[in-house]
């Protein structure tokens, strides 16, 4: 099995803690994008060796900015490069003011049947100070409306330690998003990504983060709010109601294959990591020339190693120690069952049997059981 990942990096703006590629305000060549995608899809329709495609994944950027008539185009370019007959979910990431019936319907007809929507906040101050383009009222309006026009698979984003941010308006964020009952929920720790507005804030003095013991309490709570109604824990940031796990992201985390198009995009096919240039004209250039812009990463053997403890350690089933003995040989099992240790011994990790997985504190502190356990 194998997915698809279409990155569209447009945005109307950039919200002030985003790092990943995108551009604001410049759509002019959004045309000249998705017919670059489907020129790429052409290009690269090869690379998954037959494997029969069962997730597709729209992210960005602001997919919903497209245009039901470029959106169409895309999807129905794909289709006559691909046999999408086997694909089970087609996620497209949306913002709530982007949401309206007609673009749901429009979604449904392409054959999507799951959405992702940034709402990062149901307090509007907190929203404001993200620089979002929609209030909590909007939020909700856009998710009935995805509900209501019969898309019933329905992930939302939440961000915890906003600057101002307290455990009573986390608390209200929380009773609203299980008032709604997604079928699955990311939450986030904000951070401060260097090259974003907000690290300059930091920077400068101009906001204060919200100290590390504030950031654990409102984890906690968040876990304990989401188990009791029925949320299961499966990956460090996603939770999912039984049945509802991201298929398309789990296989990110189990080293699927997968292919990526579009600017700043990355696949894993054959056991290769690839990355697309970060930059649109460069992508929409290269492509028109006929060129293929997938450039490979060259991994050692320690980087696959780490990825891999990074990867498996991230979900609720955790890593095999045995498999790992299995891929990588001796020095490198020798190495983990020494360094992992310590935090066994913590309780920061858990163990049963070979297994071994995070324990909820372990989550928290994920970062730095990563950096312990890593071979270079």
């Amino acid at each position: 099995m194998a997915g698809i990942y279409i990155h569209i990096p447009f945005c109307k703006k950039k919200c002030i803690y985003c790092d990943f590629y995108s551009v604001g305000g410049k759509t002019d060549t959004v045309d000249a994008y998705v017919q670059s995608l489907c020129h790429e899809a052409a290009m690269r329709s090869g690379n998954l060796q037959g494997e029969a495609i069962k997730t597709i994944y729209i992210g960005g950027g602001t997919p919903s900015l497209l245009s039901a008539t470029q959106l169409s185009r895309l999807v129905g370019q794909l289709g006559g490069i691909f046999d999408l007959r086997q694909v089970g979910e087609f996620t497209i990431e949306v913002n709530p003011d982007d949401v309206t019936d007609d673009a749901v319907e429009a979604f449904m007809q392409l054959g999507i049947n799951r959405v992702s929507m940034g709402v990062q906040s149901f307090v509007d101050a907190e929203l404001q100070f993200l620089r979002r383009r929609h209030d909590a009222a909007r939020a909700i309006r856009a998710y009935e409306s995805i509900i209501r026009c019969g898309i019933s698979n329905v992930s939302i984003d939440l961000i915890y330690g906003i600057p101002g941010q307290t455990m009573q308006s986390w608390q209200k964020s929380l009773e609203v998003a299980m008032s709604l009952q997604p079928r699955h929920i990311s939450c986030y720790n904000l951070s401060y990504e260097e090259g974003t507005p907000l690290y300059r804030l930091l920077d400068k003095g101009l906001v204060t983060a919200v100290d590390d013991e504030s950031c654990i309490a409102m984890y906690e709570l968040m876990t304990t709010v989401f188990s009791n109604h029925g949320y299961e824990h499966y990956e460090i940031s996603n939770f999912a109601l039984r049945g509802f796990y991201s298929r398309h992201n789990s296989g990110y985390w189990d080293k699927t294959p997968y292919l990526g198009l579009g600017a700043s995009a990355h696949s894993y096919v054959n056991g290769v990591r690839y990355y697309n240039p970060s930059d649109i004209k460069v992508y929409i250039s290269q492509v028109g020339d006929g060129n293929i812009v997938a450039i490979a990463e060259d991994e050692t053997e320690s980087e696959r190693y780490d990825e891999e403890i990074m990867l498996r350690l991230r979900t609720s089933r955790g890593l095999d120690a045995e498999v790992l003995r299995t891929m990588y040989g001796e020095p490198y099992y020798s190495h983990f069952m020494s360094a992992v240790r310590q935090f066994v011994d913590s309780g920061l990790v858990e163990q049963a049997g070979s297994v071994f997985c995070l324990s909820g504190r372990g989550v928290m502190l994920s970062d730095m059981v990563f950096r312990e356990l890593m071979y270079v």
